[in-house]
């Protein structure tokens, strides 16, 4: 994938952009800085946008590292750099500028890394770039960690796709639902990894190296096992993004296809309160280094396909156009995540349900309108 180009050509926006000179700063050994300076890898996506902006707004140094090869990547940028024009972009890919990267991470305190592949379709389609990606790009994002002179703490955006398919789940219907008849709590953290599909393996590998690189060279490294994310900046597609996805087909007034039966659950997770999670793993960080931690709204914040549909139907007023296709292979009945045990060692809860979470979002693309008209029809 290449940068995106072109849109970005104001004098203003381009002074955000940095042209690194790698070896140029000398750094003096001594006592620990103070957690201020934050790099978010995958910075101009969703999360990585929403984890800037939040520590932007909290008086920290942020510095964005991204391709900007997915849509909508400019114009988060552009709104980031509009909120705190001091915040710094660098266009760089993590599979191949491992210069940049190991300047960028010499002079962080904080490293998020948000950048990934993110649909299991396009992973089938291209394996190999999936893999240059999540496992390459995030090994070579890790290995910069590493040889830092003052290495930084690393949060690791993981997923669950690395549970597999869990088809020894035992799975019952309630109340026009999917749901577990064994695991009151969800998913937890012992659940045996089974990756399926590139995009599983691919995961899990960097996955695997953030755990690993905690046990053998002491990097501080926390991954968290995300579940659903939603919220602003959300530029969602039919392969990714679900909760979004349907609310932008709702705003467009446009047919929706759920695949399989629309009973499949999820827990669901409001960003903001994801970014609370990080915050609490970097403040106990000698307690959650080298740890993995199932983030999720949890048995308390699920969704089925067709609740969701309801829920904007009435927040709309209207119907929307629904039709059904085929399950999609290896498609979960369920998922939700077992939170307690971020809740017991980070102190962390969500605090956002579904329908306080949707309806920000919705009130996010209605102020967005001609932006999302823009992108998803022009």
């Amino acid at each position: 994938m290449q940068p995106g180009s072109g849109k970005y050509n104001s004098r203003r926006a381009a002074r955000h952009f940095v042209t690194l000179r790698v070896g140029s700063e000398r750094r003096i050994r001594g006592k620990e800085p103070p957690v201020s300076r934050y790099l978010v890898v995958g910075g101009a996506g969703f999360i990585g946008v929403n984890a800037a902006e939040h520590y932007a707004r909290a008086g920290h140094s942020v510095t964005v590292l991204d391709n900007f090869s997915r849509c909508g990547a400019e114009e988060n940028v552009k709104w980031l750099l509009g909120q705190h024009p001091s915040a710094r972009v660098v266009r760089a890919d993590i599979r191949s500028d491992r210069e940049i990267l190991a300047a960028e991470a010499a002079q962080c305190d904080v490293l998020l890394h948000m950048a990934a592949q993110v649909a299991v379709t396009t992973s089938v389609c291209d394996p190999r770039a999936d893999f240059e990606i999540n496992a390459l790009g995030s090994f070579n994002v890790l290995d910069a960690a590493r040889r830092a002179l003052r290495p930084p703490i690393v949060l690791y955006a993981s997923t669950n796709k690395v549970y597999g398919g869990m088809e020894g789940a035992r799975i019952v219907e309630k109340n026009g639902r999917y749901a577990y008849e064994t695991l009151p709590f969800g998913v937890s953290e012992s659940q045996p990894l089974d990756f399926h599909s590139p995009y599983g393996c691919s995961k899990g590998c960097a996955d695997q190296y953030a755990r690993d690189f905690a046990r053998i060279y002491g990097l501080r490294t926390v991954v968290f096992r995300q579940s659903c994310i939603y919220g602003p900046h959300q530029f969602g597609i039919e392969d990714q993004g679900w909760v979004a996805w349907f609310a932008l087909r709702s705003l467009l007034e446009q047919p929706l296809v759920i695949y399989g039966d629309g009973k499949q659950v999820r827990d669901v997770l409001y960003v903001d309160d994801l970014l609370v999670a990080f915050d609490a793993a970097i403040a106990r960080i000698d307690r959650a280094s080298g740890q993995i931690y199932n983030i999720g709204g949890g048995p308390a914040n699920i969704l089925s396909l067709r609740d969701l549909v309801a829920l904007l139907e009435k927040m709309n007023g209207a119907k929307m156009n629904i039709s059904f296709g085929e399950w999609r292979p290896g498609d979960q009945r369920v998922y939700v995540s077992d939170i307690r045990r971020a809740a017991d060692e980070l102190g962390w809860a969500p605090a956002t349900s579904p329908e306080s979470g949707v309806r920000k979002m919705r009130e996010w693309m209605l102020q967005n309108k001609n932006l999302i008209l823009q992108m998803y029809r022009g």
